[in-house]
């Protein structure tokens, strides 16, 4: 099917109209999937191959576009349009682009009613060779990597729920459409179509892959709904064990995480920096604000094989995405962190978004403009020292009967930046809310310029948790990140 659009390619605004006419209809659940693919297990899913000679722009120099066969956890499937010259064209689902390692029964194939997601290729790395740097794949999930990166941590078209009382909700994007980049263009530009219950959305994306990849996104929702906590610019990721524990591991790899920290940045230019924890049970931790943030992101901070170990998840690897608010009703709101325990890497954990004071009230329209960055370890703020690590133990001393007390906690934060290449002046901020600090010093890590922050913590005698804030200053000028924990004593004996 081909049909001519009135501007030279079709526009955000096209799409918000569909999202809008969709959003005052009753919701409609997608066809269920086809049993035989649904059935498919990991290594049958795994055994289907996409021809690399049938992607659509199979020789452009820049930009190539790979898709999904439904089947195992990814039946839902997606209509695919190209946008070419003035015109939209349908991208038919074709079993011939696909390979089979291991026969399927043959009507799943035929009964397939379109992709599940796609993933675009680029010479990001080689110009001689096309790697994968973006997928969407997966209700609104999708994921993208800078050069020398791998895969880790999920981007979300919207968050609905997430960690909240009562049932998650997954908008899914039910519809694509590509711009057919022209010949040595960088950036690839497409649309998509989100529906659900609750909500509809349209969303424009530009991204540009390279060192770093970074992608626009404009989106613009429709409320079927009130949304009283809708999650904006939401990222998803794993925690299972690291510098924060839990406390004991039965696992050779010292750090498992696709991310160790959530870095906010604020509308005042505060930077703050919670390092992730695989919590005893659902989590959630607010940073107000009274305006847009200057920014927010989950990072993975650790960057060397040897905090991890892992030839084969490459955990060191794994980038960081940092949201940029743009433009918008973004108004005061907060930063919202839910962490999840999990006791296994293959489910993720932690999500971060932004969640808007002013609720989203049925009938009404929403629109959010943001970057997302993809980062390595990221510095925080422009003369500001970063904390490289957080590392926690019991408090006591060992041989004396303070030692068996496992509530009272120490915190060893290394602060690193080049604001302490000349420490001299630098003094310790330390306050909690829960509990008492026992003892606050700073001490300096020979032969470099980092210096530890050490606070020891005897919690709350009702066990009500610890929000402790910890940062660096010269004359009341701050000159590091603040740090800042929740500390739950309940969770000191958990173990994975």
């Amino acid at each position: 099917m081909t049909y001519a659009v009135s501007t030279q390619a079709l526009e955000r605004s096209d799409v918000a109209d569909k999202a809008q006419a969709l959003a005052a209809r009753d919701w409609q659940p997608p066809d269920p999937p086809a049993p035989a693919l649904a059935a498919l297990d990991y290594d049958q899913y795994r055994a289907i191959r996409f021809d690399p000679d049938r992607a659509l722009w199979p020789q452009n120099e820049g930009f190539r576009v790979q898709f999904f066969h439904p089947g195992f956890l990814f039946n839902e499937t997606v209509r695919i349009h190209e946008i070419d010259e003035g015109a939209v064209d349908d991208v038919p689902f074709d079993p011939k682009r696909f390979r089979f390692d291991r026969p399927l029964e043959g009507p799943p194939v035929a009964s397939a009613a379109g992709y599940a997601g796609f993933r675009v290729h680029y010479p990001l790395n080689r110009p001689e060779r096309h790697d994968e740097f973006l997928v969407f794949l997966g209700a609104s999930y999708f994921r993208l990597i800078g050069s020398g990166q791998v895969y880790g941590l999920s981007a979300r078209g919207l968050a609905l729920n997430s960690g909240g009382s009562g049932a998650e909700e997954f908008p899914v994007f039910r519809e694509f459409w590509l711009q057919r980049p022209e010949p040595g263009q960088e950036r690839l530009r497409l649309l998509a179509l989100l529906d659900s219950p609750s909500v509809t959305g349209a969303f424009a994306f530009e991204v540009e892959p390279g060192d770093p990849t970074s992608m626009v996104v404009d989106a613009q929702f429709f409320a079927r709904r009130d949304l009283v906590r809708p999650g904006i610019a939401a990222l998803t990721s794993m925690f299972k064990h690291g510098d924060t524990g839990p406390v004991l591991v039965d696992d050779f790899r010292p750090r498992v995480h696709d991310s160790d920290g959530l870095l906010v940045r604020s509308s005042r230019g505060e930077a703050q920096w919670r390092p992730l924890s695989n919590r005893a049970r659902v989590r959630l931790s607010g940073f107000e604000d009274d305006a847009a943030p200057e920014g927010f992101g989950l990072l993975q901070r650790r960057r060397q094989f040897e905090d991890f170990q892992d030839l084969e998840a490459r955990y060191d690897l794994r980038p960081g995405l940092w949201v940029e608010p743009l433009a918008g009703d973004w108004g005061a709101g907060r930063v919202e962190l839910v962490e999840i325990p999990t006791e296994d890497e293959t489910f993720d954990n932690i999500v971060a978004f932004w969640v808007p004071d002013a609720p989203i009230l049925a009938g009404e329209s929403r629109r959010y403009r943001y970057r997302l960055t993809t980062v390595d370890g990221f510095k925080s703020n422009e003369g500001l020292a970063q904390v490289r690590a957080t590392h926690t133990g019991r408090a006591g001393i060992p041989g004396q009967e303070n030692w068996r007390d496992r509530s009272r906690r120490r915190f060893v934060i290394e602060f690193d930046g080049p604001a302490l290449a000349d420490a001299e002046g630098v003094e310790l901020s330390a306050r909690t809310r829960g509990g008492r600090l026992l003892e606050t010093r700073l001490e300096h890590l020979p032969e470099t310029r980092a210096i530890r922050a050490v606070v020891a913590l005897d919690p709350d005698e009702e066990g009500g948790p610890s929000d402790l804030r910890v940062f660096l200053h010269v004359d009341e000028r701050p000159v590091s990140e603040v740090w800042s924990y929740v500390w739950y004593p309940d969770e000191i004996d958990r173990q994975l």
